[in-house]
């Protein structure tokens, strides 16, 4: 169990041994100071001759008949050039940056950390803040679900949205060490530097899915919890192998990244409808665009590692795919209102965002340097905050009442009532409207 937990780290390590003793597996590296040998482990007859090769050819031919005509008298001109072929050595020469250079892209040797910097270490293992966009899009998919607001699964559908985020991040990071160490942009991740065991970080993602999983079935559903076991599996076993096998692996991390918006929909209403897909697929097209421009300019360390991304091995269709999922950005937004999940306004709101993310992509289409790429990755961090806004604001039907007054209401639409209806009292965590706001149909049930 062990070898199997320790294996995956040991590919492909450089200048690193491994020793096994009885259960226990040690991972050792050389450290900065491994190209400084002592004396004492070579041979008297070893030393001599390394030095003399040292020794400049005119300095010891006329220092050696000055100082004694016999053959002993050579020892202590060898001696005395020693210290300054040492502290040539340790001085600012080639060979010491040759090695820093090549330990900087190993695997550290594991440093047990201190109990007070473990909360830190654990946000950087469960990469905190992606996990905090995935739980914003989970509150959001929860927040334009028709069904009454509940408090309390909102908060476990977030609470185990996020456990189960956590969880995905950090067998990422567990199973991608060697390939880390290898990339400017994560060599210094926690399990990279040594800071932590993978033991521990393997406990800590077995408890967070274990935690995550069972809130999301005991406090949400078991649709939701469904839901986010799947996503954590599609991410580990599938997506993180895939990304050093196939360009495949961006569209798998997609669905990915679509799932969270469809565990808030389940969250509130225990079901799936038509509207739910929309968020989801806004999610799914986004990331396109976002991640492509981002990787557009970590190209020299995607390929350093070994990772078949777009902008590695396509950068055509790394840039035209960007710019096609814009205009799918454009195409759901104008079916939300169709599909009865907003008003019409959504739609000529989002216009102008959405229009101007597809011309971001436009210009990193034909320019492709690494500024409009910088351009359109940053305003992707802006546009999709901004869609969910616009999809919460101009959301077309509000659910009235408590969860327990919906028990004994057949799925009719009695309590449906258009926003424009609704005025904006709000008791408790429930919207409120009085008797008179609504359909005749529907007195009857909220009085």
């Amino acid at each position: 169990m062990i070898y199997l937990i320790v294996q995956p780290t040991i590919w492909g390590l450089p200048r690193a041994s491994c020793r096994m003793g009885g259960t226990a597996v040690q991972l050792f590296q050389y450290s900065k100071a491994a190209p400084a040998i002592s004396t004492s482990h070579i041979s008297s007859t070893n030393v001599s001759s390394t030095k003399k090769k040292q020794l400049p050819p005119p300095a010891s031919v006329k220092s050696a008949p000055i100082l004694s005509a016999s053959s002993t008298s050579l020892t202590p001109p060898l001696v005395e050039i020693t210290v300054p072929v040492i502290e040539k050595e340790n001085g600012s020469t080639s060979k010491p940056k040759k090695s820093s250079e090549r330990d900087q892209n190993a695997w550290r040797e594991y440093a047990p950390s201190k109990p007070s910097d473990l909360t830190g270490m654990y946000l950087k293992l469960s990469k905190i803040r992606l996990t905090s966009l995935v739980v914003l899009t989970t509150m959001g998919g929860y927040a334009v679900a028709s069904a009454p607001f509940d408090p309390a699964t909102f908060i476990m559908a977030s609470v185990g949205t996020g456990l189960t985020s956590c969880a995905a991040n950090a067998i990422n990071q567990y199973l991608e060490v060697p390939f880390d160490s290898q990339m400017s942009r994560t060599r210094n991740r926690v399990l990279v530097q040594g800071q932590m065991s993978p033991l521990h970080a393997v406990s800590f993602a077995g408890v967070s899915a274990t935690l995550g999983v069972s809130a999301l079935y005991f406090g949400c559903n078991p649709l939701t919890a469904v839901l986010g076991a799947s996503n954590l599996v599609l991410y580990t076993m599938i997506y993180t192998p895939m990304k050093r096998v196939s360009i495949l692996n961006t569209w798998v991390g997609s669905v990915v990244g679509a799932m969270p918006p469809l565990m808030g929909w389940a969250a509130c209403t225990g079901h799936l409808e038509p509207a739910a897909w929309i968020m989801a697929g806004l999610l799914y097209a986004w990331q396109f665009p976002h991640f492509n421009a981002l990787s557009w300019n970590l190209r020299p360390d995607y390929s350093r590692a070994g990772y078949r991304m777009m902008s590695v091995t396509n950068p055509g269709l790394c840039r035209r795919t960007a710019l096609r999922y814009t205009g799918a950005i454009i195409a759901l937004s104008c079916a939300a209102p169709w599909l009865d999940l907003t008003n019409v306004w959504f739609a000529v709101e989002s216009a102008p965002l959405n229009g101007y993310f597809a011309y971001l992509a436009y210009q990193f289409y034909k320019k492709s340097d690494s500024s409009s790429s910088r351009k359109l990755f940053r305003f992707s961090l802006i546009h999709l905050p901004a869609l969910m806004l616009l999809l919460l604001v101009n959301k077309k039907k509000w659910f009235l009442g408590k969860s327990e007054d919906l028990k004994d209401v057949k799925k009719s639409g009695l309590l449906e009532v258009e926003i424009s209806n609704v005025p904006k009292i709000l008791a408790g965590n429930v919207l409120a409207a009085t008797p008179n706001d609504l359909p005749p149909s529907s007195q009857t049930v909220v009085s």
